[in-house]
């Protein structure tokens, strides 16, 4: 502090709203890399300041209010890290939010501080028993810890993090292990303020004193972080309420009361202190900091007004500032007197000084050079550096060492499927219906190319290739699945992220016995929002009631994606984008496995062995470690879901004399595996070579395999023709393993002596590499006749995502060591072929529908009545009415093609944000049961508030006025009803159904949209429109509403009835579609302005047309007609 230090500027912050008083600065920072001074408020707003003259530069909402006040921030390249009590909040510093993580066991955190990661992780830890280790860069919990006390301060030095507790002590912890390894006593009140830089810690605190009341201690504790011992303490007298260590002195300090005096002090020479004095006059300080570059330190005081101090002269906050962003100014529009008479020349165009390479001759223009080869993806894989570059060992593929690849010709025709034309492109083209089945013939034979009578072929056949789905301008329902799968077998669709998952899902619904668990846990009252077993037996149960359209598993795939475990296990495809697919499926394959047996065990209370799932994945065995020195041998207990293949050593394979190890063998190697490693002998009492070896115990229904294929050699056994069995025989006797295939199987059940398990092959997740121009892909090929419900011969499909294809069964189990590889393997036990439980229908815990779930009120019985359970419980045939609305949470990515078209190259992702499902009879119809609204915690992109009604804060826990519930208690309501054989009834319920990712049968869909609907006029007719025309009433006048949508589809439907009733259905359609063209097929007021004079006239309802029929109700009779005539 020299001599020309003067307060240079003071600010106040914003208050709350208009009228309000000025509110109290929790917390404030300066900014280590731009001139800037961060402030936070106890309403969660932050607030900043720029330069010396505290201009206003950023002000946001980071924290809700009920969250509680801004406790701290911390500073990184990237933006800015915020803490209140119950929530952590990152934004770059132009106040756009990054993410907002909140947890339920965030009860009082007060404080954080970089980990020894630097500021790619922080720890997070406050008046709570949990601390918390936080990735920056994802916004995600990586690890919770137990803390060892209650902290209120963190500060960062060297390799050590201070934490002060709220008792007054001080936690030295280690920054790499977050182990406490010292405990100082400070105070024996509590931590008032506390810094630490280079090798010393300062503390101000306070102690009881006078009758037990609590004052500030006169001195500020000094400790050694070198030696971590304490050093004498500095006196204050009038208390030491601030301390800070100046950040370019290591052993300067400043110290400040309340009431305003400060001292500069040299810890190492106490005596020499410099005193200062600030003028407060009727308030006291409640904060101090000081600036990075020491050159500047800001004070906030009791009047809610920050104060800051600097030489006018040197003054900056960061010792080597960035530059800070600001807003571009405007620039106006030039002035220019339009009118009729003024010429088009007026207005500018790009002028250019240079020749436009546009318009150059094309006698001047040649083609020189090649675009560069691309280089093969197994050499990038492989790359090792050195001081030179890169190298790896070359992968000898087709091409020669030097050999020159033609980079300019194109991609041959065959490498990849074309993608077949629009439905609309050929309803518009058709000229016969015999020409289109002609053409899909034509189609399906090039499609499957399938004259394989010779196998081993090495061309890969079109049906491998890589398959995207292509939009029109009608969406995706545009796009012609019935190209791809003519097949009873439903495919999964590729645009949704993490789709690679695809083929293992597919595997599982075709393996009965997971099949049936998954069902079975389902339907159970599982209401875990991050549940992958719900997610997988509805995305089962959706398949099998699909029977061969095309599904997509948003809703798993969602879900997985959400999970910070598969995150951390780096499972996720934007994660780890140079993971090969083969490592990436096998390793969620392990993943799943485990977290499905934790998920099932976690609905069975009190159950303590092996549940019914462990059963059917579990493979259970005793490891041994063994001391080759000693032969003192250590055995515990141990499962496996996944067994990985291990193959013998390269010698073994490339002997030619000896016979080629077979797949049981290998089978067998891999189970009992036996490895040699060091390991600590507690008998040696030291390190030794140990002898590792499983002794199995039982082994699973399902037998799941990892092919684990990483040497040439295990490429070239797989490529054997036939190597891979249909069926093996295992026998486990007293701990030994034994794999039977082939002739030895067959030997083994003729004798009958030993209880011998046959399994039989139920599919295989192969690795395609379908040509240099194509990314690698997973396919699936499976035998779908041991999941059918009646006896049938083996029937093998190859699923390629939504490409359903039957395939010979030579050609799903022939592998090429060029394009075609196995990842994983499913064998299933041969006795449970057939075996189709679905028992699980009659045991539905349809709980849930009969119950309110929100702490919010529930609304009055006039707008909203759960179902009675007792005369109300949903039965088949039972009608209700049903309207979703949704919001974007992501935009449509989208390609300007050179000649100024544009190609939808993925479509938006809209969510769920409210569903509504009212009673279709009764005396109560058209009352809802359901009104739910959907928390959302992933950003929205829009809210498309003009046709969802959906604002923002509608779908925030914290500022929604609505009853909120997750995404799969929703979905799961819906799923009971359709389970429940409830008929849903609605308006273009297609679309709603397909972003709700769940598939209703035509027999349970009653969609207004196709009663009122003319086939020969190609149109069909808003729900609006039909409201104003049929029902003479007017609906969404302000905004849309999903009960309002229900009940008028409802309502349509009832109107409809009568109409067949009376037989005059088609006069009314024409009728209907006569109206529509006078006004355009809008109802009058929609604001479209397309109304014509003469239907602007008349009155804006028109008559509705009459029928014979007798007089009834709003929602016609009472009872209820099934549909479906």
């Amino acid at each position: 502090m020299e001599a020309d230090w003067d307060e240079l500027a003071a600010v106040q912050l914003p208050p709350p709203g208009p009228h309000h008083p000025a509110t109290q600065v929790t917390t404030f920072a300066f900014d280590t890399t731009q001139e800037l001074l961060w402030t936070g408020n106890e309403y969660g707003r932050v607030t900043s300041f720029y330069g010396p003259s505290l201009e206003r530069y950023t002000s946001y909402r980071a924290h809700g209010a009920n969250e509680g006040a801004i406790k701290q921030f911390l500073f990184t390249e990237k933006g800015i890290i915020s803490i209140s009590k119950q929530s952590i909040h990152f934004s770059i510093r132009r106040g756009l939010a990054q993410w907002h993580l909140t947890n339920p066991d965030f009860v009082d955190l007060r404080c954080m501080n970089f980990t020894s990661k630097g500021t790619r992780e922080i720890l997070v830890a406050g008046c709570q028993d949990s601390m918390f280790k936080i990735d920056v860069d994802k916004g995600t919990i990586t690890d919770t810890l137990v803390a060892e006390a209650q902290y209120t301060i963190m500060k960062r030095a060297g390799q050590y993090l201070c934490a002060a507790t709220n008792t007054g002590g001080i936690h030295i912890l280690d920054s790499g292990s977050l182990s406490v390894i010292k405990v100082f006593e400070g105070h024996t009140g509590s931590i008032s303020d506390m810094d630490a830089k280079g090798d010393f810690l300062a503390t101000c605190g306070w102690s009881p004193r006078q009758q037990y009341g609590f004052m500030l201690d006169p001195f500020t504790n000094v400790f050694s972080l070198k030696t971590l011992k304490q050093l004498p303490p500095i006196p204050f007298h009038t208390g030491a309420a601030f301390v800070r260590m100046h950040p370019r002195m290591s052993t300067t300090s400043i110290i400040a009361s309340q009431n305003g005096q400060m001292q500069v002090i040299d810890i190492m020479n106490p005596d020499s202190a410099n005193l200062r004095q600030l003028n407060l006059y009727d308030s006291y300080l409640t904060g101090f900091e000081m600036a990075p570059s020491g050159e500047a330190f800001a004070l906030s005081d009791s009047n809610c007004q920050i104060h800051l101090w600097g030489s006018p002269s040197k003054v900056h906050f960061p010792e080597y500032s960035n530059p800070t962003e600001f807003a571009d100014h405007s620039i106006p529009p030039p002035v220019m007197d339009w009118s009729l008479d003024t010429p088009l020349s007026t207005v500018g165009m790009p002028y250019y000084k240079e020749h436009l390479l546009s318009g150059w001759p094309s006698h001047l223009v040649y083609e020189v050079g090649a675009p560069p080869a691309k280089i093969d993806s197994t050499i990038l894989n492989n790359m090792t550096r050195t001081d030179m570059g890169f190298f790896a060992k070359n992968p000898k593929t087709s091409k020669r060492r030097y050999q020159v690849e033609l980079t300019r010709q194109a991609d041959r025709a065959n490498d990849a499927l074309t993608a077949p034309k629009f439905l609309s492109e050929k309803a518009r083209a058709a000229q016969s219906s015999i020409e289109l089945d002609t053409k899909a013939v034509e189609a399906m034979e090039t499609l499957t190319d399938l004259h394989l009578d010779d196998v081993t072929r090495k061309d890969v056949p079109a049906m491998y290739g890589n398959v995207e789905i292509k939009y029109s301008k009608f969406g995706v329902d545009d796009f012609d699945f019935a190209y791809y799968n003519q097949t009873p077998y439903s495919g999964l669709e590729t645009h949704i992220t993490n789709s690679y998952a695809n083929p293992l899902l597919q595997l599982c619904r075709f393996t009965p016995m997971i099949r049936n668990l998954a069902l079975r846990h389902t339907a159970s009252p599982c209401l875990y929002e991050s549940c992958l077993l719900c997610e997988l037996g509805f995305l089962i149960d959706m398949l099998e009631k699909a029977a061969g359209l095309n599904c997509q598993a948003s809703n798993f795939l969602k879900t997985f994606s959400g999970l910070s475990n598969a995150v951390s296990l780096n499972l996720l495809e934007e994660m780890a984008p140079n993971v090969a697919l083969t490592n990436l499926i096998q390793a969620f394959n392990r993943f799943l496995l485990e977290k499905v047996s934790e998920e099932f065990r976690r609905m069975v209370q009190g159950h303590s062995g092996p549940t019914l799932m462990d059963q059917v994945l579990e493979t259970q065995a005793r490891a041994s470690m063994r001391c080759a020195q000693c032969a003192n041998e250590t055995v515990r207990g141990g499962k496996t879901f996944v067994n990985e293949l291990v193959y013998p050593a390269k010698q073994v394979l490339k002997n030619a004399r000896g016979p080629r190890p077979t797949f049981s063998q290998i089978l067998k190697a891999s189970v009992e595996r036996q490895d040699q490693t060091r390991g600590w002998c507690n008998k040696c009492n030291r390190y030794q070579q140990m002898v590792q070896r499983k002794t199995i115990q039982s082994i699973p229904t399902v037998l799941m395999l990892n092919a684990a294929i990483q040497s040439a050699e295990a490429k070239l056994l797989w490529s054997i023709p036939n190597w891979l069995p249909p069926e093996i025989g295992i026998i486990v006797e007293q701990g030994q393993f034994y794999c039977f295939e082939g002739q030895d199987l067959a030997l083994h059940l003729q004798r009958g002596v030993y209880n011998i398990m046959v399994y039989e092959l139920i599919g295989i997740v192969a690795d395609i590499h379908s040509g240099e121009h194509q990314k690698p892909h997973l396919v699936a090929t499976i035998n779908t006749a041991p999941s059918s419900r009646e006896p049938t011969e083996d029937k093998w499909h190859l699923f390629n995502d939504f490409l359903v294809r039957p395939i010979p069964k030579e050609e799903a189990l022939r592998f090429e060591l060029s394009w075609k590889l196995p990842s994983v393997l499913t064998y299933e036990l041969k006795a449970a072929r057939h075996s189709i439980d679905d028992t699980w229908k009659e045991h539905l815990d349809t709980s849930i529908l009969y119950r309110w779930w929100s702490s919010n009120p529930e609304p009055p019985d006039s707008k909203f009545q759960l179902l009675d359970p007792t005369h109300e419980a949903p039965r088949p045939e039972y009608p209700v009415a049903i309207d979703a609305e949704f919001i974007r949470l992501q935009a449509e990515e989208i390609e300007m093609k050179a000649d100024g078209t544009r190609e939808t190259i993925r479509p938006d992702r809209k969510g769920l944000a409210r569903v509504s499902v009212c009673r279709g009879q009764g005396e109560l119809a058209g009352l809802p049961f359901i009104d739910d609204y959907i928390a959302v915690a992933e950003p929205i992109v829009d809210y498309l508030t003009t046709w969802s009604g959906i604002t923002p804060g509608d779908l925030d826990r914290n500022t929604s006025r609505h009853a909120l519930v997750g995404l799969k208690h929703a979905y799961k309501k819906l799923w009971l009803l359709l389970n429940l054989g409830c008929v849903f009834v609605g308006h273009a319920l297609a679309n709603d159904f397909r972003t709700i990712n769940i598939h209703v049968p035509k027999k349970q869909v009653v969609d207004t949209a196709d009663l009122f609907f003319k086939p020969s006029l190609h149109r069909k007719l808003n729900l609006k429109f039909l409201a104003w025309c049929v029902l003479k009433e007017k609906i969404q006048e302000d905004t849309h509403d999903s009960i309002e949508d229900a009940t008028t589809a409802l309502k349509l439907w009832r109107k409809y009835e009568e109409f067949v009733d009376a037989g005059v259905l088609e006069q009314m359609l024409d009728d209907i579609y006569s109206k529509g063209r006078e006004v355009g097929f809008r109802a009058p007021g929609s604001g479209n302005g397309r109304e014509t004079m003469r239907s602007a006239t008349r009155s804006d309802t028109p008559e509705p047309p009459t029928t014979p029929a007798r007089k009834a109700n709003q929602f016609g009779r009472v009872g209820f007609r099934s549909p479906m005539r």
